[in-house]
């Protein structure tokens, strides 16, 4: 236990000194698709099950058996997306939740980004993301 915290608290160190020569930090999870986080204002946390980034662009939750590979890039690209954005208007708002109770009641994945969806960051889509993002939202989060 005690190697397994050195090992996390190295990696940690690592992390912040390597924020400081890249724009961002990204991660690319299982299936393919990219997340891409500013390092501008970054804070990186992680339990058992997630890794959580806040910068100064909001919060990103990732599950972390959903993260194939973690690295920093001075490039933007990839399928970035805000977490919570489920009809990709560049907003996070009310029709996020409506879209995604659309989605929950028909399965049509085409009108949602499935990756914003899962505002909790468990791997799933459901109604969990809901009052997720409803919670979001009335934190002023979004």
């Amino acid at each position: 236990m005690k190697k397994t915290i050195i090992t996390m608290l190295i990696a940690l160190v690592a992390l912040v000194s390597s924020a400081e020569t890249y724009s961002y930090l990204k991660f690319t999870k299982v299936g393919g698709s990219t997340v891409t986080c500013s390092v501008e204002g970054i804070k990186v946390t992680y339990d058992d099950t997630h890794i959580t980034v806040t910068n100064v662009d909001g919060t990103t939750t990732l599950a972390l058996a959903d993260v194939q590979d973690m690295y920093f890039s001075n490039e933007a690209g990839g399928s970035d997306f805000k977490v919570g954005d489920v009809n990709n208007d560049g907003n996070v708002n009310i029709t996020d939740v409506t879209a995604l109770i659309n989605y929950l009641l028909s399965g049509n994945a085409s009108i949602v980004n499935l990756d914003a969806a899962d505002v909790n960051g468990d791997g799933a889509v459901n109604i969990t993301d809901v009052t997720s993002l409803i919670n979001l939202l009335l934190k002023g989060d979004a």
